[in-house]
């Protein structure tokens, strides 16, 4: 398995048991930690660092529409679950795609 498979994945096995986790409402410790370890894995293997400012505006924009999405009748308390628990997974992979970003810079200047 090369290393873009791991990071396809671990971003929808994460994807996926973040959205599950929140339906049904099971969120142990543990289920934290497994969604930043899949998380980290697809920023290191799965993400472009090229794209870190696209990432950081779809994590920004998924947490103001949670909070909006809130006060729709019936649907939003469920809606808000699911952006929280997908927000949870989604900052690990953004951290870890803007760390491999300054890697990168800091790499460049210093071959300059």
């Amino acid at each position: 398995m090369d290393m873009k498979a791991v990071g396809k994945w671990s971003y929808l096995v994460g994807i996926g048991l973040a959205i599950v986790a929140a339906l049904v409402g099971f969120s142990p410790s543990w289920l934290a930690v497994v969604l930043v370890i899949l998380g980290v894995l697809h920023g290191l293997f799965g993400a472009d660092t090229d794209k870190v400012v696209d990432y950081g505006v779809r994590y920004l924009t998924l947490l103001v529409v949670a909070e909006a999405l809130n006060a729709l009748p019936i649907v939003g308390s469920y809606i808000t679950t699911i952006a929280g628990a997908m927000l949870g997974f989604f900052g690990p992979i953004i951290l870890t795609v803007l760390l491999a970003f300054n890697y990168k810079q800091t790499m460049a200047l210093i071959r300059n």
